[in-house]
This record gives structure tokens, C-alpha cells and sequence, in this order.
């Protein structure tokens, strides 16, 4: 998924249904793409390209981690 990717447009948090923003992979964890909701601190992977946006996937982040989240944002 690329931050331009039409579908980015109208995915929304399954929670809030707020928008999410996509994060690219941090190389020095070696994670993968996730999207973001800094709105609830929630953050839902992508597998296989493919977003997991039920309410069960998504994972509470703690501060700290949301702060590292946050400067990771594509603007």
C-alpha cells in the first residue's frame, strides 16, 4: 500500500470511523506497514497487503510507543 493508494482515502478506524494513517515499516524492528488511529492510540496491521480492520485486530499502543508512531507518519 503507498501513502497515494486510492483505498487509503476511504478506510476508516471500525472503532471511531475516523481516518487511519499509514505508517511505513520501521527497518531497525523490521515491522511491516500498519495503520494508525492516534485519535485512540490503535494500530491495525496490513497482511499480505491487505488491512485487518476489525475492532479485534487492532492493538492499544502505550505512550511511548505512540509518540514513535506519531514521527513515523507519512504527511
Amino acid at each position: 500500500m503507498t501513502p497515494d493508494d486510492p483505498l487509503l482515502r476511504i478506510l476508516a478506524c471500525p472503532l471511531d470511523k475516523g481516518p487511519l494513517h499509514l505508517l511505513p515499516p520501521d527497518e531497525s524492528v523490521a515491522s511491516a506497514e500498519i495503520l494508525y488511529n492516534p485519535r485512540l492510540r490503535r494500530r491495525y496491521p496490513i497482511v499480505d497487503g491487505i488491512p485487518q480492520l476489525l475492532p479485534s485486530s487492532g492493538e492499544q499502543v502505550s505512550e511511548d510507543e505512540h509518540e514513535e508512531l506519531l514521527k513515523r507518519m507519512v504527511p
